[in-house]
């Protein structure tokens, strides 16, 4: 039995710690907000994500999970100490690293043995050896550790599952020996270990999410011009699919992306080329992509609403994907803000993320469920694809709406369906019908 210390209890701490724990390891979490630990202590999670309060539990209950504020406690008797803090995104999009340097140096004051440092914190190349010069220049007395850098490829929504199942391990290091001892605690799981140095370990974890993004801008850009073809962009992408060399994944025209990753991340990687001198002609279009995405709902509302001053639209879903309650750069916040600024009066449901959305969007109408949200509305835009929004009684929605407009922002409903139900429906990338002499005719259709 390993003794290991998590510092930092956001998603990426605490689903790692509790996982590690599971593994038969003993598990200090360490957090520095007192009210996050006292509530972990009580068994109250910070936040939302399947499996995860029941495994909590029973490792608390096992004995090897425990919850403190103390880096003494926490660093008593560690062997390995994983950093965990966010890097949010600073002013220009690059990494703010205060948290990494506020538990680098914390670690450095404390520690009274050899120990092995891991970062799996998201973090800028080069932070492997900049969090080494910090515990170096911050040690009461010079005490050997070594630095290890592990990504985390964790999905909010599926991390325990990540986690337990990974792709891959990646483990970089100027310590080929620390980095063998960091892989023998994911041995349990058989999964592939790649150990290599530190910077590349940190670009690993870059480069992934950024490719993942491209992909989702990628298949928008397509989607887009479908509209303007006439094609329908989910046929296209199951043909794409098929191809061995591209695949089926991440390939859901929408949209756009959001969370705690894949918008920082791919700022960051942008920020660390262009101060490196580089030109991320495609990074910026990733991004710029994924922001026209969000405007096009708005686009489409005009289009068939006209001026959306005083007119009631409804969104269905707040968290920037499902299973959920994260709302950072959820496409809902600025396709909220920007349906406010057109004078409309918007209301929303979502099943697991009302509690953030009372913070982030106090100007929106939060319904209990979606019916009541419906009730009276121009429009309903569907932003989360939450699978209980796919066996809604839609009948009932058109029946409750003041009009029936339907802006699918997740394609997860039949247009044809849709249309015959008398939705004036518009989803993304799905433009063979494109005018209501042409909608018409499909509704016509549909019904005979």
């Amino acid at each position: 039995m390993k003794q290991i210390t998590v510092v930092g209890v956001g998603y990426v701490g605490l689903v790692t710690g509790t996982c590690l724990a599971d593994l038969g390891n003993r598990v200090v979490c360490l957090d520095i907000n007192e009210e996050r630990i006292e509530g972990l202590k009580r068994g109250i999670m910070p936040i939302y994500e399947p499996g995860l309060e029941e495994m909590v539990r029973r490792n608390v209950k096992a004995g090897r999970l425990s919850f403190t504020t103390s880096y003494e406690e926490a660093l008593r008797e560690a062997e390995f100490v994983f950093i965990a803090v966010g890097t949010p995104e600073g002013v220009d999009g690059e990494a703010d690293l205060r948290y990494v340097r506020m538990a680098a140096r914390s670690i450095a004051e404390v520690m009274d043995h050899p120990m092995i440092i891991v970062n799996k914190s998201t973090v800028p190349v080069g932070t492997g050896d900049w969090v080494a010069d910090i515990i170096r220049e911050n040690q009461a007395k010079p005490i050997p550790f070594s630095v290890v850098s592990n990504p985390e490829f964790l999905r909010e929504g599926s991390a325990i599952n990540d986690f337990m199942y990974p792709d891959r391990i990646v483990l970089g290091s100027l310590d080929r020996e620390a980095a063998e001892k960091v892989a023998q605690l994911y041995l349990p799981l058989r999964a592939p270990i790649m150990i290599t140095d530190l910077r590349t370990a940190e670009m690993i974890k870059y480069a992934s999410n950024a490719f993942l993004a491209t992909r989702i801008s990628f298949i928008n850009e397509i989607a887009n011009i479908c509209e303007a073809l006439g094609a329908d962009v989910r046929e296209v992408a199951v043909g794409m699919g098929y191809d061995k060399r591209i695949g089926p994944y991440f390939l859901d025209a929408g949209i756009g992306y959001g969370g705690s990753c894949f918008p920082k991340d791919v700022k960051a990687l942008a920020y660390m080329a262009t101060v490196h001198g580089q030109h991320p002609q495609l990074l910026h279009a990733v991004m710029e992509i994924n922001q026209y995405q969000r405007r096009k709902v708005i686009f489409k509302l005009r289009e068939l609403l006209g001026s959306l001053k005083n007119k009631v639209i409804g969104l269905l879903g707040l968290s920037f994907k499902p299973n959920t309650d994260d709302m950072r750069e959820a496409p809902s916040l600025s396709i909220a803000r920007m349906l406010l600024s057109e004078g409309a009066i918007v209301r929303a449901y979502d099943p697991v993320a009302m509690p953030n959305a009372r913070k982030l969007l106090p100007d929106v109408q939060l319904a209990d469920n979606p019916y009541e949200m419906a009730e009276g509305c121009d429009a309903l835009v569907v932003v989360t694809d939450w699978n209980e929004f796919k066996q809604l009684d839609m009948e009932r929605i058109r029946d409750l709406m003041r009009q029936p407009v339907l802006i699918d922002g997740r394609n997860i409903y039949d247009p044809a369906r849709m249309r015959a139900l008398g939705f004036r429906y518009r989803g993304i990338g799905r433009g063979y019908y494109t005018n209501e002499q042409e909608e018409a005719k499909v509704v016509e259709g549909a019904l005979a």
